[in-house]
């Protein structure tokens, strides 16, 4: 059976389900008229309450203008549909969160913003999802300094924590330290984020190229976050494309497009080179070819080979941590923590085992408990 003839069988992944009882006219006078009509009375009189007394203090929002869906680009809102659902599976499957595939035909950031704000109040929390940059980064910092929930963009953060947590892992096996040589290809959500995370652990080595080569200050057609990373990163002022700029580095780390480097400049990396090419469905370079080059340790976003560098990792068992401990804003902090807690799951790393894989016990509980 093909992906198609999947979701024509179950006519989509999720549907609701029953939590309470109602089997007789006495549970139904409780669920419903007229019992419930007391439980309104007290939420009407104090909202703090709905986390405890209604399906809000299970449930998250998964919002997405459908504008950066997967490897797809902008296929707006009915083709983001599917992803979201499963994004909702996801949740649910490995998290036990309950959550909801919220799917606007806008792609206008007030217009977004006001349709998250006049949801929260059933909501627990709002998983930003396959939204474009730069437009994602005010979407998120506005929702999560209007609203009392927690917010979060997972192409940005939930990467950002299983790349940090493969990188913990992968420099101990080869045997270097927080002073590596790193250049992320990729300047969007992902890859703005994962620089964010990785200098705040105290890697302080990182170029970040986009296409049109390496960002520095010497640049003048940089987008605002842009500037910022030109600001912290790149500190000799590099200049050039990625297969210049990989010349010397250790670790590779790309979240961009398919095809983008080959043997020849693995080859020109430092010995031992950690490459994490995430893109997908194809990788910048598939893994075998990597391995040719001389990569140590390689990872992809695909679940083919080892080392899958995969969201799932994360965002349950932050979404968890952030319901069961009532946290209103997730922390940079927090997520550095979640990568820890993960990379401990690995008792001992090898190149062919940096991260645990979804389905292995502990890793949604790791990554909850870094979230409080």
């Amino acid at each position: 059976m093909d992906s198609i003839g999947y979701h024509k069988k179950y006519k989509g992944k999720i549907g609701t389900e029953l939590k309470s009882p109602i089997n007789n006219r006495e549970d139904l006078s409780l669920a419903y008229t007229p019992g419930v009509a007391s439980v309104s009375l007290e939420l009407a009189k104090d909202s703090t309450k709905a986390s405890i007394l209604s399906l809000k203090s299970n449930t998250i929002a998964v919002l997405s203008d459908g504008s950066a869906v997967l490897g797809l680009g902008n296929i707006g809102p009915y083709g983001a549909i599917p992803v979201m659902e499963g994004k909702a599976a996801l949740f649910k499957k490995f998290g036990g969160v309950d959550a909801f595939p919220i799917c606007v035909d806008t792609q206008d950031n007030e217009e977004i913003i006001k349709i998250a704000k006049a949801i929260a109040p059933v909501f627990g929390g709002i998983n930003l999802e396959d939204i474009e940059a730069p437009r994602c980064f005010e979407i998120e910092r506005r929702l999560i300094k209007e609203l009392d929930i927690p917010v979060m963009h997972d192409d940005q953060h939930g990467t950002a924590v299983v790349v940090l947590s493969a990188l913990i892992n992968s420099i101990q096996v080869v045997g270097k330290d927080k002073k590596i040589n790193i250049v992320i290809n990729g300047a969007g959500a992902a890859g703005t984020a994962v620089c964010d995370l990785l200098l705040e652990y105290g890697f302080k080595n990182i170029v970040v190229c986009d296409s049109k080569g390496a960002i520095s200050k010497k640049r003048s057609d940089l987008n605002i976050e842009k500037i910022r990373l030109a600001k912290k990163t790149n500190k000799n002022n590099e200049v050039g494309d990625i297969h210049q700029i990989i010349k010397g580095k250790d670790v590779f780390i790309g979240v961009s497009k398919g095809n983008l480097i080959d043997k020849s400049d693995v080859a020109n990396m430092n010995s031992d080179a950690i490459v994490f090419a995430m893109a997908n469905p194809t990788p910048e370079i598939m893994p075998d070819e990597a391995k040719k080059g001389g990569a140590k340790i390689v990872a992809s976003g695909r679940s083919d080979f080892n080392n899958q560098i995969n969201n799932v990792l994360a965002f349950p068992g932050i979404f968890r941590g952030a319901l069961n401990n009532k946290v209103k804003k997730i922390t940079n902090k927090m997520l550095i923590q979640a990568a820890v807690n993960l990379s401990r799951l690995v008792k001992v790393p090898t190149p062919e085992k940096i991260i645990p894989n979804p389905f292995e016990k502990g890793v949604v509980e790791a990554v909850a408990r870094a979230i409080q």
